[in-house]
């Protein structure tokens, strides 16, 4: 019950004030989040890659108002890749793009501004041999970044792109988006909406997941399995050896600091496994949907005051 109300928190201006002002512990927000700087992101990358983790990395923001703020985040790309090509840590890494973030939003030529900037980060990624994934977000976003997904393709094919499984439309976009060398991230969904274009039952949800992973797992694309779920890895793992899938043909992707063991366990037999990793001072929006996520997640907040 608490979920729903956590998720229009997320989007708050007035819940935003009140809880970024608290003087949360470390440890709350760390469990989440690589740090609130470029060196702290750097750190985290460092020790999840020596572990034989691979990563995706966000830089938090969304929601963009201006266009100086849109091209700040894409200027915040551009600095962390320069900083990963210092480190020798680009190749094979990847780069999650909120296109709310780069400017989609914004009145006018928002989608035309978004489409620029996630340009120019995908040719830099590309130059030093990474890929990027395009994030989605509720589902008004839809139809824009799949259109702006199909831009980016023309110039840079290996880009990828999150579709939520609680999506009512969301097989059908599976079906377009399952060609030969499609990455696509395949997540339940952490926004909250109307029972009109999405499932609202964990059921339900679960079952659309399988079906759009079974689809995946039988196309010619890349899927990227974006699941903490005990049940749900199971039957990815057994999908992938029903359809011939070997390790790299398709890949597991989990939230830092969420099940570091299993990430850590399935990358030490063999299957490819991505942390996602999110850095950056604007992490209230990401935070909370962390926190409506699973029960434990709000425990676990909640703890850090009774212990403080």
């Amino acid at each position: 019950m608490l979920a729903p109300l956590l998720l229009a928190a997320a989007r708050s201006a007035r819940m935003r004030g009140l809880i970024t002002s608290v003087p949360l512990t470390r440890s709350v927000v760390d469990r989440f989040v690589a740090g609130e700087d470029l060196g702290a992101a750097i750190l985290a990358i460092q020790e999840l890659t020596g572990d034989g983790l691979k990563v995706t990395l966000d830089h938090l923001g969304e929601d963009t108002v201006d266009r100086a703020q849109a091209d700040a985040t894409r200027d915040a790309y551009l600095d962390l890749f320069r900083a990963l090509a210092a480190e020798g840590l680009t190749v094979g890494a990847d780069a999650s793009l909120k296109l709310s973030a780069l400017g989609q939003a914004l009145p006018g030529d928002g989608e035309q501004i978004a489409l620029d900037n996630a340009r120019a980060v995908a040719a830099a990624a590309d130059g030093l041999g990474m890929t990027v994934t395009l994030d989605m977000e509720d589902h008004t976003t839809v139809d824009s970044t799949l259109g702006i997904l199909r831009e980016l393709r023309a110039d840079f094919p290996a880009t990828g792109v999150a579709i939520q499984a609680m999506l009512r439309r969301t097989e059908g976009d599976i079906a377009d988006l399952s060609g030969p060398g499609s990455r696509v991230r395949l997540v339940k969904g952490a926004y909250a909406e109307p029972e009109s274009v999405a499932y609202q039952s964990k059921k339900d949800v679960d079952r659309a997941y399988v079906r759009s992973l079974k689809a995946l797992m039988e196309g010619a694309g890349h899927p990227m399995v974006g699941s903490h779920d005990p049940r749900i890895i199971e039957i990815a793992l057994d999908l992938a050896h029903r359809n011939g899938r070997k390790p790299g043909s398709y890949e597991f992707q989990m939230l830092y600091g969420i099940r570091a063991g299993e990430q850590r366990r399935l990358a030490e037999t063999g299957e490819d496994m991505r942390v996602y990793v999110p850095y950056g001072s604007d992490w209230y929006g990401y935070f909370m949907r962390r926190l409506a996520e699973r029960p434990a997640n709000l425990a676990f907040f909640l703890r850090s005051f009774v212990s403080r």
